[in-house]
């Protein structure tokens, strides 16, 4: 155990970075590395408050690039749909819907990577309402939601910090509304084993602080390829079953 609490520190600042960058990627990389210990289950809840932390540093940074009305139908509908799908998990969650949604993150970052999404946008209405409840239940039912709300987000024509602002706003909403179920549920393994939540905090933190403020030194255009990349790496990792 000594020895996976000395790799969750790089991989836990690693993970605050890639998020803040892109979104997502603070549960896509911890989540699975503690498993390797304690099983997904207790991963899960262990990487929650970790997430929460960072995901809450990160839209203070970006508060006023938030956009409000993507995030009161999108996200609103997001925060629904997610945490329908992570209350199904245990019920409907398998295998083969993971490998599913890793097949259209795939697809999603290839189409962005290669333009053939570039035509497709998403207006403030019904549209994204239901892009929002759909995306994230499937994402939900996986247990593995951030990648494909940032795969929805890059079709609203958002600028980069807009998009990394409302991708953050949503995650946080997520947070807020599911950590109380996993205090609940599991409060007592997470006191448990407080010093893998307390590395994995500080490190996303740092990553945090590293990685947000890079963001405004990529080019728009550079932006959504990164984010389209990781987007298809996370697809792949789900598919071959790295992806939590």
């Amino acid at each position: 155990m000594i020895l996976l609490l000395l790799i969750l520190i790089p991989a836990a600042i690693l993970a605050g970075g890639i998020a803040a960058i892109s979104g997502f990627g603070i549960g896509s990389l911890l989540t699975p590395l503690l498993a390797i210990g304690f099983g997904t289950k207790t991963a899960v809840l262990l990487v929650s408050l970790p997430h929460a932390t960072a995901t809450s540093l990160r839209f203070w940074i970006l508060r006023r690039a938030v956009d409000r009305r993507v995030l009161l139908t999108f996200g609103a509908a997001s925060a629904v749909g997610g945490l329908a799908g992570a209350l199904l998990h245990d019920v409907f969650g398998s295998r083969l819907l993971e490998v599913i949604l890793g097949a259209l993150l795939i697809f999603a970052g290839v189409s962005g990577l290669s333009g053939l999404s570039g035509r497709f946008r998403i207006r403030n209405g019904t549209l994204a309402v239901l892009a929002g409840l759909l995306s994230a239940a499937f994402g939900g039912l996986v247990g593995n939601q951030g990648g494909i709300r940032s795969a929805s987000l890059l079709h609203f024509g958002l600028s980069r910090e807009a998009m990394l602002a409302t991708a953050t706003g949503i995650g946080l909403v997520v947070d807020l509304a599911r950590i109380p179920v996993y205090l609940a549920s599991g409060g007592a393994e997470i006191v448990a084993h407080w010093e893998f939540v307390v590395v994995a905090a500080a490190g996303a933190v740092i990553g945090t602080l590293i990685g947000t403020p890079m963001v405004r030194r990529v080019p728009e255009i550079a932006f959504r390829r990164v984010v389209f990349s990781l987007v298809a790496v996370l697809g792949v990792a789900l598919v071959i079953g790295l992806g939590g």
